[in-house]
């Protein structure tokens, strides 16, 4: 065998470093889109394929987003450079500039760019995953500290 091509294979099974900014070369390999309307749409789709709820993207001014399907990297660019909040169940949440994520069955994963405020402290969030387990599904937010809290699914559809 090649060196060459043994060294890719070598590198590719080897994981990647989780970042939080989408680089040249995941730009390289990603599906792109640009504008609000077509990003809405294609990460409302996938979030959907992943089996989450589409209610979950509630983002305005979506500027650019990229999906990279080999890793299931994802990220959104808002066109203006502020905060955003949304009200879900009566608590705030927060919408960086740039939001990232590793997308996977039913899991949002190294999540990036949001916070929720709870008790008046924001709070990152670092992955949302649905628990279809019990007769009633639940979406759960979850902390990188390992707090969650969890919404029935229905909320967000």
């Amino acid at each position: 065998m090649n060196n060459n091509i043994m060294s890719r294979q070598l590198y590719s099974a080897i994981p990647q470093p989780i970042t939080s900014q989408p680089t040249p070369e995941m730009k390289a390999k990603a599906e792109v889109y640009h504008g609000d309307e077509i990003c809405k749409e294609k990460f409302t789709f996938l979030l959907t394929q992943i089996g989450l709820p589409d209610g979950l993207l509630s983002l305005d001014d979506i500027e650019e987003g990229g999906y990279v399907k080999e890793i299931g990297f994802v990220w959104l660019k808002h066109k203006k450079k502020k905060k955003k909040e949304h009200k879900f169940d009566n608590i705030l949440v927060w919408y960086d500039t740039i939001v990232t994520a590793y997308l996977e069955p039913n899991r949002i994963k190294h999540l990036t760019g949001v916070k929720a405020k709870e008790f008046l402290v924001w709070i990152s969030l670092s992955e949302i995953y649905v628990n279809d387990i019990s007769s009633t599904k639940l979406i759960t937010f979850k902390t990188p500290v390992g707090l969650s809290k969890s919404f029935p699914v229905t909320a967000f559809e």
